[in-house]
């Protein structure tokens, strides 16, 4: 997972992503992220403050561990899922006043469509 150099919120998320999913995480401070989010597919308008890379596809954000989970089984033909900005209530920007938020899923040509209606409340 690569983040914004210094992001706490990243490393909560990628600790519920070990502890929920069983899958190491290594963190890496990178102040050329936009690069990776570019060779990644990301589409600038659902970027956020981390971007993981596993089995070849990309999250990017505060992806719910679950709709990670989702996407490694099910495989679709998408480059990647993204949670835009840092909603408050997704897994790493966990507290009071969660508000509801949208995963989208992307493809490699930057094409983004809503994948998952998320309320944490």
């Amino acid at each position: 997972m690569h983040r914004d150099p210094g992001c706490g919120c990243c490393a909560k998320w990628a600790a519920q992503v070990q502890r929920q999913l069983g899958r190491q995480v290594r963190v890496v401070d990178d102040s050329n992220r936009p690069a990776l989010q570019k060779r990644a597919g990301v589409p600038a308008d659902v970027s956020s403050c981390h971007t993981a890379i596993a089995d070849g596809m990309a999250f990017e954000g505060h992806v719910p561990i679950e709709q990670v989970q989702r996407m490694l089984a099910e495989r679709p033909d998408i480059a990647g899922i993204a949670v835009p900005g840092m909603p408050t209530g997704s897994p790493g920007m966990e507290g009071a006043n969660g508000k509801p938020y949208q995963v989208f899923s992307f493809d490699n040509a930057g094409h983004a469509a809503v994948y998952a209606e998320i309320d944490p409340r």
